[in-house]
């Protein structure tokens, strides 16, 4: 067995972590047409909770919030009440859980909206791709830019669903700030045109995602058991600069969220899924020295790539995405130098129980306590 200084307990703010890993936040898309999780994600994620901490998958704010069909919400009791019981779940088997808040934005389609109105966004700016409807897959469409005087509402609806995530007993929460998504659309100046208070300058196209900070922080009584998650290197979903001064931008946004002393951020390090390449312009590691709390490092992580991170002070959690699709003891295997199973990409997102919550351990099913 490894005495990895990965795998060793840590104290990060004022949570007391088993190790250092974090299973990062993965869509599933095995909710209920009305965002509710099923049953067996209460197994899911109990199997998982040897991680340090567990960032759920993304949860939609709202109806308008969703951007992929099946994938869970936080708005209603009966969404709360599915949540209690995974909570509970994790926290029976000694495990620590963050839900993170989503707003996909443009990165949707009227199927999923609701009344079949036009996705929004910051500005008309259609995105390339497809999306995921209960019909299949269908082209993008063009978003409809938000008015200056509805974005108050979808920060109340950022607040709502962080003391919703308090009610179903979450440990803390996580914002959703990347790959291309509703924040990060005001962010980037490729996917921002805008001309009022919420466009042009870096300030101004901050305003809305800090406001969306500063709104859950207060939901939470400040910033110790909030997260955010940013992507400064994506290029999802497709366009190529998505920011004329990406490390400019990011570094303003690092710099603005010490204000509200939150426990990490939770950073992207090149294109999920794809690659750890770093574009010109982008300094992850300056980043790092910029904010104030905890990082958390993240993409196609491996425990040798955790080790030499952490012992270069680059990162102080490290979180891994694809490997615990099919691998529920994951810490376990890291442990013990186990080789890790592969989850098929047919049982990636949608279906049932199968291939998400019946994956066996090492030495055979994972027991869950209740």
């Amino acid at each position: 067995m490894t005495t990895s200084p990965i795998l060793q307990p840590v104290t990060i703010g004022d949570l007391h972590l088993k190790n250092r890993i974090v299973m990062a936040p993965l869509t599933r898309s095995r909710s209920s047409t009305a965002g509710v999780p099923p049953d067996f994600a209460a197994d899911y994620y109990g199997q998982r909770a040897s991680a340090g901490l567990i960032v759920s998958e993304a949860t939609n704010i709202s109806q308008q919030a969703v951007g992929y069909a099946y994938t869970p919400g936080i708005w209603s009791d009966e969404q709360i009440e599915a949540w209690k019981r995974i909570v509970s779940t994790v926290h029976a088997n000694d495990g620590c859980i963050f839900l993170q808040l989503w707003h996909t934005g443009r990165i949707s389609h009227p199927d999923l909206q609701p009344g079949g109105e036009l996705p929004v966004s910051a500005s008309a700016v259609k995105p390339e791709g497809t999306a995921f409807t209960m019909e299949g897959m269908k082209p993008h469409v063009t978003p409809r830019a938000l008015e200056t005087d509805e974005i108050p509402g979808i920060v109340d609806d950022y607040r709502r669903a962080a003391v919703n995530a308090k009610r179903a007993g979450f440990d803390g929460v996580e914002v959703h700030s990347a790959n291309n998504y509703l924040l990060e659309q005001f962010v980037r100046d490729s996917t921002n045109k805008r001309t009022d208070r919420y466009g042009g300058s870096i300030e101004n196209r901050l305003r809305f995602p800090l406001e969306v900070v500063r709104a859950v922080t207060e939901a939470w009584d400040g910033g110790s058991r909030v997260g955010i998650r940013l992507s400064p290197a994506t290029t999802q979903p497709g366009e190529t600069p998505l920011d004329s001064e990406t490390h400019a931008t990011f570094g303003a946004y690092v710099d603005a969220l010490n204000e509200f002393g939150l426990l990490y951020i939770h950073t992207i390090e090149g294109v999920t899924q794809q690659t750890r390449d770093v574009p010109d312009g982008v300094d992850f590691l300056d980043l790092r020295r910029r904010f104030e709390g905890a990082y958390i490092g993240n993409n196609q992580n491996t425990l040798d790539l955790a080790e030499k991170e952490l012992a270069e002070g680059r990162a102080d959690l490290f979180s891994f995405g694809r490997p615990y699709l099919a691998n529920p003891d994951l810490v376990g295997r890291l442990a013990s130098g186990a080789p890790l199973a592969e989850a098929p990409k047919h049982y990636w997102y949608g279906g049932g129980a199968t291939g998400y919550s019946d994956w066996p351990g090492m030495d055979g099913p994972v027991p869950v306590r209740r």
